[in-house]
């Protein structure tokens, strides 16, 4: 059975005991969301060794870190050194979204960070089918099966499917200033277009769901027409889309198979909400997985930061997984030390978002920070930094009193020892 038929039959896994004890949750009331669909929890059969999280209602925001080569750069060993910084720097999950000329490096490179990766692990498997077809014209649902059960066998815990992109979108798209920015959403668009058939994963979603079913995969319903700039925010297409995901996702939950939402991409501050209370509308309250979301156009080289505004936005309003954003989005493929910095930021967006909406456990970090500031504890503030390597290498380069106090104040003048 999956996670979702056993909580069904009020059946509590090894997984389930875990997340619960992970997030200081009533294990009932958690099986129970994972019943209704409003939960998940990723976990291949496959891949034993992942530490499981839970994506979902009444739990922690969970960050996605996306790594994975490119035709520029097929260097399995700088792959291996992001999906290490990114683990250290405390991500929730990483998605493997390489792409080669040669199915060979795609395979040995997901293979290998499986081997490696104790976080549930994503991918798209569209892109795969693509160089295996040859040419996303080629594409067949033939392929992209073969693809899919692959990355199943292989242990892979979630995978974005984009099936919601349906033939009507050829119009809906016309109007647009950016048609779309989704790679996968581009390869379906383009063979409707080519072939004048409706989407083939929608077609057969039955038996993409086969596959998911049989290994406990989780689908994450791609957002193939998610708006990439500020001009298309919340537009017919998207809206079209996420009623498509709806049915699927509760065609999902029917054969028993757990499902995420995702979400925009570039939408102002004043849509966010909007945008998360019609996704838990229309689709009766399944995960929602944000890429960003962006919130202005501008921020080219600082596009991690605008995410981490956009995203604590939507964590707050209820959205239940981010996905980080580097320094290097919309310009190139990321560094390993832009893999960290976007983790890093977006983790933060997710505490500030689990901060306001009232968790416990952050109310006390954050307190515990405080008294270790007021007492000029700094290993204790190491401690409770989000990110702590950050914090002491800022430390180890900043001079301080002797008599305690940093060096912006010094001892005369700090307010912490004027008055206390």
């Amino acid at each position: 059975m999956t996670q979702l038929e056993k909580a069904k039959k009020g059946e509590i896994s090894a997984q389930m005991r875990w997340v619960a004890q992970q997030e200081g949750v009533p294990l009932q009331r958690l099986m129970k969301d994972i019943a209704q669909g409003w939960t998940v929890i990723p976990a291949n059969r496959k891949h034993s060794h992942i530490k499981p999280i839970g994506i979902g209602r009444g739990l922690t925001v969970k960050i996605n870190a996306n790594i994975g080569a490119s035709p520029s750069n097929l260097s399995l060993e700088t792959e291996l050194k992001k999906l290490k910084i990114a683990i250290e720097a405390k991500a929730d999950t990483i998605m493997d979204l390489s792409i080669a000329p040669d199915k060979e490096d795609i395979d040995r490179i997901r293979r290998t960070i499986i081997e490696r990766c104790s976080l549930p692990l994503g991918t798209v498997p569209i892109y795969q089918a693509v160089v295996e077809a040859g040419g996303a014209e080629r594409l067949n649902i033939q392929t992209y099966l073969k693809v899919l059960r692959k990355h199943a066998e292989e242990g892979v815990d979630f995978v974005t499917v984009h099936a919601g992109v349906k033939r009507k979108a050829l119009e809906l798209v016309e109007s647009r200033l950016m048609p779309v920015v989704s790679r996968g959403g581009s390869f379906l668009l383009y063979w409707m277009k080519k072939n004048r058939k409706e989407n083939f994963l929608y077609e057969y979603f039955n038996e993409i769901l086969d596959i998911a079913y049989e290994f406990d995969m989780t689908i994450s319903l791609g957002d193939g027409l998610r708006p990439g700039c500020i001009a298309d925010s919340t537009d017919n297409a998207q809206l079209y889309e996420l009623k498509v995901l709806a049915e699927l996702a509760q065609r999902a939950r029917e054969r028993g198979v757990q499902v995420i939402i995702e979400g925009p991409g570039h939408i102002p501050l004043n849509e966010i909400k909007k945008n998360v209370e019609l996704e838990k509308e229309i689709c009766k309250g399944a995960p929602f997985y944000v890429l960003g979301p962006l919130p202005i156009d501008t921020a080219v080289g600082y596009d991690h930061i605008a995410c981490a505004i956009g995203g604590a936005l939507a964590g707050y309003w209820g959205a239940d997984f981010l996905c980080y954003v580097t320094p290097k989005e919309h310009i190139g493929l990321p560094e390993i030390e832009d893999v960290r910095e976007g983790v890093v930021i977006t983790k933060i967006a997710a505490e500030i978002a689990d901060l306001a909406r009232g968790d416990r456990r952050q109310k006390e970090r954050n307190k515990q920070m405080s008294l270790a500031r007021k007492s000029f504890d700094w290993k204790k503030m190491a401690e409770y930094a989000i990110d702590k390597r950050g914090f002491e290498q800022i430390l180890s380069s900043s001079p301080r009193p002797k008599e305690g106090g940093c060096s912006m104040c010094g001892k005369e003048f700090c307010a912490l020892k004027v008055y206390s």
